[in-house]
């Protein structure tokens, strides 16, 4: 977004912590979303970020995000566990979820979580990057309201889903981090405010015909599927998977309610130490694929990189620069903090 500036850190995280506990949210609670959000902006997905921080704060007034709630667990075996997110905040519930999930794997090699009733968790990669950080790959997703329509379909009827999947990498990590629709919303939501074109296709204006531009796409929610038919038949089976595991809504359920809110997650990990298998020889492996990878010829203009990796170099700029933040999002918020 234009008009950015840079605020350091711990300035970020420290005024979206206070903000939530004036807001009603106990110190630890506030402190675990704040940094969560922070984070997202840190690693350059405002989107998903201090941008999404007013929405998030609208949905706590509406009811929709109910501060005080505790996830309750449902269901326990040493690998997996079932828990209701009991509609609180939907970054710390499934941050909540993958620790649970982490000390599972690094008791018994893996652990499950499913999780229902439960809200947005903002940047997906988030969880993934804690799987990581921890000795863990993790794997996780989510179901949303419908945003995203069937291939050859001219309604939303499926959720765009985002999975994430994360390797641990020397101090780094790869991370996948991908919706099941070409762009997410909050990506075209940025590009519509600035009255710019999308780089390739990123859905299907009212007659069907594919479209660079954000406007049309989100006038009707009609987002391209990625890959097409296959990320509309992967974008099934995941709600199908997340619903039907945490047995809690689906998509189509959650449509019905008219607002995004009771969705439903899934987390595993698999600790690597406790299955026998040496970080130090999957690094070496990794890094072998990595270099391949990165030696690769290129048409003209472009790069290759890996998952994640743009992401860890924005993390390392903007915790020495400051983290950049549209200007007028950051008024908003400070005005939130009095």
């Amino acid at each position: 977004m234009k008009n950015n500036i840079r605020i350091p850190f711990v300035q970020l995280e420290s005024t979206l912590g206070a903000i939530l506990q004036k807001s009603g949210f106990d110190s630890e609670k506030a402190s675990v979303c704040a940094t969560l959000f922070a984070k997202a902006s840190l690693d350059g997905v405002a989107s998903h970020g201090l941008n999404r921080f007013p929405t998030f704060l609208e949905q706590v007034r509406k009811g929709h995000v109910k501060v005080e709630a505790i996830p309750e667990q449902e269901f326990s075996l040493p690998v997996m566990e079932r828990w209701d997110g009991k509609l609180g905040p939907g970054m710390y519930n499934a941050h909540f979820a993958m620790g649970r999930a982490i000390s599972m794997a690094t008791e018994n090699g893996m652990g499950c979580v499913a999780l229902n009733n439960t809200n947005h968790w903002m940047r997906a990669g988030n969880y993934g990057w804690q799987a990581a950080e921890a000795g863990c790959i993790g794997i996780c997703c989510t179901n949303t309201i419908p945003n995203m329509p069937a291939w050859g379909g001219s309604e939303p009827k499926l959720g765009n889903n985002p999975l994430v999947v994360a390797v641990p990498f020397r101090n780094e990590a790869l991370v996948l981090d991908m919706a099941m629709t070409q762009y997410s919303y909050g990506k075209m939501s940025i590009f519509e405010k600035e009255k710019a074109s999308m780089p390739y296709a990123a859905g299907f204006d009212s007659k069907g015909e594919l479209t660079k531009n954000p406007i049309h796409v989100l006038a009707k929610q009609l987002a391209l599927p990625i890959g097409l038919w296959k990320g509309a038949g992967l974008s099934l089976m995941l709600d199908l998977l997340a619903s039907g595991l945490s047995n809690g809504k689906t998509t189509r359920e959650i449509g019905l309610q008219g607002e995004e809110y009771g969705i439903s997650q899934f987390f595993l990990c698999f600790h690597l130490e406790k299955l026998g298998i040496a970080p130090l020889e999957l690094d070496k492996k990794l890094a072998e694929v990595v270099e391949d990878l990165k030696a690769t010829a290129v048409f003209e203009g472009m790069e290759v990189s890996y998952p994640g990796e743009k992401s860890f170099q924005r993390r390392k700029e903007n915790l020495a620069l400051g983290v950049p933040v549209a200007a007028e999002i950051w008024e908003e918020v400070l005005q939130m903090n009095g």
